[in-house]
């Protein structure tokens, strides 16, 4: 296992090495300059556009707001709980700074991709509506041999971010207030997930309309509680979070210390990790939306990454440095059970949010990334091959609590870099159509 585990940690240092931080960045940075700055000019609008009501019969299968839901169900994971920890546990507070830098740049990257989701998107063998990178790496760029490393790469992605450390994070974080083994604990998220994903795509979206808002505004709440009451102290929490991604930070207490270089690669990693803006993954969900046009669905899933980066990924990272809990040696959800438990009075009554609030981040992202695994397999095999893989999902979900916390995030870093490739390449390749389509269209011009 300690062979694996270095194996893999050498994987994945060399695929999250300088080149993939400047090609994640420099994407973003390059559509946020032809796009004009829409994540600054058009965020307001677009929230304006996810309550505007339907009107015609236009072409899709869920409603543009359950098609945000569902693609925030994904993105809105452990990662928001334990990535963010894992992160600053290895890259130093400053490791938030470079999230929230791939949160503003991501929301362009994101717009871009669900843009080309929705151009590109097609009915499939069941009826109804089916988009994603591997369609318009296909129809757009015109290379199927890319399109298809793309899909299965994200089907992996499914089994592996989407599901093993899915499972991983929540057995141990329930295990620290239940009494309830690992095993056991993978068996119940198996059967209750079945339930909803063998239902397909409408059940899918009428569940996490529901819970996503629900889970997120929980979370929230108690984030926010330990911010106000720990308000004086955040003028200089800031200013460590800033100066540490800018600056080595010496190690302290159980913190091992961290350079700039591991503040920006685990910050941007894990930033990615929990946002998927260039992943890939969303505008698989955004392209079962009822809508006609794909600017106006592309403002609407933009807003997610501000959603899951610059809300809920703050959040965690301000209640863990505000507490001062990052040098205390103890890393992923275990960390966010202990800041909150520090700032929030009661206890260890704290870390019941935590435990709760990563139960239905967890099973959400379960529920979102078995859309994209199914839907990754119908391109690549068809509709019966698809059907069968949701079996596979929901028995890799009882093997996840069993494996090593460490392996499970390199195993993560590994296939979520993978998959970036082909879909960076796609969104560059295509930059110029979706500057035009901006630029002629009222809602984004």
């Amino acid at each position: 296992m300690d062979f694996l585990l270095a194996f893999t940690g050498k994987i994945a240092g060399f695929l999250w090495g300088p080149p993939l931080l400047i090609l994640l960045v420099g994407t973003g940075l390059y559509l946020t300059v032809g796009l004009r700055g829409i994540q600054f000019r058009k965020t307001f609008h677009a929230f304006g556009l996810l309550f505007k009501p339907a009107s015609g019969n236009k072409e899709g299968d869920i409603t543009p707001f359950q098609a945000l839901t569902t693609a925030l169900s994904a993105t809105v994971g452990t990662g928001n709980i334990a990535g963010v920890a894992t992160a600053i546990v290895s890259g130093g507070p400053g490791a938030l700074f470079w999230m929230w830098i791939m949160g503003i740049l991501g929301m362009a990257t994101k717009f871009s991709e669900i843009f080309l989701s929705i151009k590109f998107r097609e009915r499939g063998a069941d009826g109804k509506m089916s988009g994603g990178p591997m369609y318009y790496i296909e129809h757009g760029l015109g290379s199927r041999k890319l399109a298809v490393f793309f899909a299965f790469s994200c089907l992996c992605a499914s089994l592996g971010p989407g599901n093993l450390v899915q499972s991983n994070s929540l057995a141990n974080a329930l295990g620290e207030i239940l009494p309830i083994p690992p095993f056991a604990i993978g068996v119940i998220a198996a059967l209750l997930v079945s339930l909803v994903i063998l239902g397909g795509i409408e059940r899918i979206g009428t569940v996490t309309a529901k819970l996503v808002p629900l889970m997120a505004g929980i979370y929230f709440l108690g984030g926010m509680a330990i911010v106000v009451t720990h308000i004086s102290e955040l003028p200089s929490a800031i200013s460590l979070i800033i100066g540490s991604a800018l600056n080595p930070v010496a190690a302290v207490g159980g913190f091992a210390g961290a350079t700039i270089k591991e503040a920006m690669q685990f910050g941007v990693a894990r930033g990615t990790f929990s946002n998927e803006a260039g992943l890939g993954s969303a505008p698989i969900a955004h392209a079962a939306a009822k809508t006609d046009s794909p600017n106006q669905q592309a403002l609407i899933g933009m807003i997610g990454v501000c959603i899951d980066t610059l809300v809920i990924c703050s959040i965690t990272g301000l209640a863990i440095v505000l507490t001062g809990v990052w040098t205390d040696g103890v890393t992923g959800a275990e960390l966010t059970v202990k800041a909150f438990n520090v700032g929030l009075p009661g206890g260890d009554k704290g870390g019941l949010i935590v435990s709760i609030g990563l139960a239905l981040f967890a099973f959400t992202t379960f529920i979102g990334w078995s859309y994209y695994g199914f839907e990754c397999a119908e391109y690549l095999w068809g509709l019966k091959a698809a059907n069968i893989y949701r079996y596979f999902f929901v028995i890799f979900i009882v093997v996840g609590p069993l494996l090593e916390v460490d392996l499970v995030w390199n195993i993560v870093d590994i296939l979520v870099a993978v998959m970036i490739f082909p879909n960076v390449v796609a969104l560059l390749g295509m930059s110029k159509m979706i500057f035009k389509s901006v630029n002629e269209d009222a809602d984004t011009a």
